[in-house]
């Protein structure tokens, strides 16, 4: 039955044309088309941009190189450390509210909800979700590579790719984590739909809680945490994300953070993911459905 959930609401959603473009393929198109325009437009002003910037910038590995060679295997690492950034969680999230706030938008858990137990209603679209952000990810990294071939060929630069068994194990592991969180951002969307069955909430009370958790992760000094804290992580998942790929970074950064660190990490995105999945469910199956 939870196969059928899933079938069906991954039948609506593939149909939604929209919400297909705005949270799947969007931001990487995007993020391709800005980064060629900014690099035609430092080729063109190469050589006033050498002068003025600091060499270190500009050298061979700097983030302002124009020489060298391209490694699409470190590429590859990069784009997936960079996935669950502000706009990428955005613009699933609108994908994701559709998803579990269009039943009570259109009235139609009625027609739903005689035909299959209300968990599995819930879990079939919070797994279609999953898929949704797998599919995001794999735009994401496909059009980022994309990208440094466009870089490649506006600086003449040589390509090569070095992607051995350290650079694959940190690229799963930065996938997991990278995912974890927007998956974990998304679940707020779905409690938020439960309680509220308004398509609205289902957008913006995820911004608002991760709009509070920022200014929260800013105001640290100020209550005398640390960002190491278990405190500190349990209450803001994002700052546990990117903890994680500190640590997975590696580097004298990773070497600075204490050694408890992951676990509290992993407990922090853990608790927020399953969390508002359990509440959904528990409030789902006492909601009176008669008048969707």
């Amino acid at each position: 039955m939870l196969a059928d959930a899933v079938r069906s609401e991954a039948y609506r959603f593939t149909k939604n044309r929209m919400a297909v473009f705005w949270s799947v393929l969007f931001v990487p198109t995007l993020f391709l088309a800005l980064g060629v325009a900014v690099q035609m437009f430092t080729k063109a002003r190469m050589a006033e941009m050498q002068r003025a910037l600091p060499p270190e910038l500009t050298a061979e590995g700097g983030p302002m190189a124009t020489g060298g060679v391209l490694d699409l295997g470190r590429a590859l690492v990069s784009q997936a450390a960079d996935f669950a950034n502000p706009i990428v969680l955005l613009f699933v999230l609108i994908g994701a509210a559709i998803v579990y706030a269009g039943d009570y938008r259109w009235e139609t858990w009625r027609l739903t909800s005689a035909r299959n137990s209300r968990p599995n209603l819930l879990v079939g679209k919070v797994v279609v979700v999953a898929a949704m952000i797998v599919a995001s990810f794999i735009g994401w990294v496909a059009l980022g590579l994309v990208g440094e071939v466009f870089k490649a060929v506006i600086f003449s630069r040589s390509l090569t790719f070095e992607f051995g068994g350290n650079e694959a194990g940190q690229f799963l592991a930065l996938t997991s984590v990278m995912m974890l969180r927007v998956v974990q951002f998304t679940m707020i969307g779905l409690l938020a739909a439960v309680l509220t069955r308004s398509l609205l909430a289902t957008l913006f009370v995820p911004l608002v809680v991760a709009i509070a958790q920022f200014f929260l992760m800013q105001a640290l000094p100020l209550i005398g945490w640390e960002p190491s804290d278990v405190q500190a992580l349990l209450l803001i998942p994002g700052l546990a994300a990117d903890s994680l790929k500190l640590l997975l970074q590696g580097g004298p950064e990773a070497a600075s953070l204490s050694d408890d660190l992951g676990w509290k990490a992993w407990l922090s995105l853990t608790l927020w993911g399953a969390a508002p999945l359990v509440a959904a469910i528990a409030w789902f199956n006492r909601q009176d459905l008669s008048k969707e």
